[in-house]
């Protein structure tokens, strides 16, 4: 059928997309951890 991918390009795509919005989530959790620290230690 025509427009339908393989689920192999599916996962691929799926994958990407968890990247997409990993990468930025972790890094801004990692600078919220940075930023409670120094509020709380001073």
């Amino acid at each position: 059928m025509a427009g339908e991918s393989s689920p192999r390009d599916r996962r691929a795509l799926i994958a990407l997309s968890w990247v997409w919005v990993g990468a930025p989530l972790c890094y801004g959790l990692y600078e919220l951890v940075l930023k409670a620290k120094q509020l709380f230690t001073g």
